[in-house]
């Protein structure tokens, strides 16, 4: 499971850093999602490996802008590309009307169908083959999600010694078996993949959070997760000054949180503007990387925009251009602007 960061600034962008947005892939293959879609991420798509033509679903966690207003132009584009497979967009019901209304006042339109779907509907699960995807409410100034992406179909294990032993020999459904189907044999028994294999590993689990200024609202989810992407606008000390009418986190609560719940892998996004990235100028993005290692000992990462993550199958966590990352990663010990 990859993951690459578009943009991991709040509220407006800076020279360094692009508003929200995140591009995830299941390992080995080429369909890929994208969480958030701030101003000016097409343009970043550009400088990653995604195309908007293996783009299987887009999750939007919001209705700010600096997660929806890159969409139309984004879509725009994909069309102009040629696609016509059909996209599906989880999203606040404003998100369609947002959409319709600047395609229509803009004279565009799209060679391909758009599947909307209530992101805050009762009960929401979205699945395809590569993924399940449920959602945790979370508490900012508009209803906000937390996405939930849990590893589907992982790759099965023949128990040949019990095959042998019920007079299964090799062959074709041997194969159909290790592929989770159902087999129907010449003298009309019928085995099931379950009995006949096992999955030698636990399904990766990631969680993508919104803007969000209450942590334990994601406990549950957390219990069984291997990575939490959540925002740290600011440190503490800002985060006092600033009051909580903006409803974000500070690097401080998240980290408190992510190692009460014993999360492996914590990742830091959504910095306010005033947070220059290098130099000894301040505020300094330093300043959010010393907070959370003071209250966490888990591995920690800030994003930076391009940063290119990996979940491996035995759960680790790479950063895969960790040159440009390592000012801000600790290793593991155990297992925007002031109004947005």
């Amino acid at each position: 499971m990859e993951f690459t960061f578009l943009g991991t600034s709040a509220g407006t962008p800076t020279r360094a850093r692009n508003v929200t947005a995140l591009a995830l892939s299941p390992s080995g293959h080429k369909s890929w999602y994208l969480v958030d879609c701030g101003e000016a991420t097409q343009h970043q798509l550009l400088r990653v490996h995604y195309s908007v033509m293996q783009l299987r679903a887009i999750f939007i966690t919001h209705i700010h802008g600096d997660h929806t207003f890159g969409l139309p132009g984004l879509l725009a584009s994909a069309s102009m590309l040629g696609r016509t497979e059909p996209l599906d967009i989880v999203a606040p019901v404003q998100t369609q009307r947002f959409i319709t209304t600047a395609l229509d006042n803009s004279d565009s339109s799209l060679s391909y169908p758009l599947n909307f779907i209530d992101s805050e509907a009762e009960d929401f699960v979205w699945k395809d083959k590569h993924l399940e995807v449920k959602n945790v409410a979370l508490s900012h100034r508009v209803p906000c999600r937390a996405y939930v992406f849990t590893e589907q179909n992982l790759e099965r294990q023949l128990l040949q010694d019990k095959l042998k032993k019920d007079g299964i020999e090799p062959g074709p459904s041997w194969g159909e078996l290790q592929k989770g189907h159902e087999v129907t044999l010449e003298d009309g028994r019928i085995l099931s993949s379950d009995e006949y294999t096992q999955v030698p590993r636990v399904a990766r689990r990631l969680i993508v959070a919104g803007d969000n200024d209450d942590p334990e609202l994601l406990a549950n989810a957390c219990k069984h997760s291997h990575v939490l992407v959540h925002e740290a606008t600011y440190t503490q000390d800002v985060a006092d000054r600033v009051g909580p009418w903006p409803q974000h986190s500070s690097a401080e609560q998240v980290a408190r949180f992510a190692q009460q719940m014993q999360v492996p892998h914590l990742i830091l996004t959504h910095f306010s503007s005033r947070y220059q990235l290098g130099g000894s100028g301040t505020p300094n993005i330093s300043q959010l990387a010393d907070e959370a290692r003071q209250h966490y000992h888990g591995q920690l990462f800030l994003a930076r925009d391009l940063d290119r993550y990996r979940l491996e199958k035995d759960l680790s966590l790479t950063c895969l251009n960790s040159v440009s990352n390592s000012p801000h990663k600790t290793s593991s010990v155990t297992p925007g602007g002031d109004h947005d």
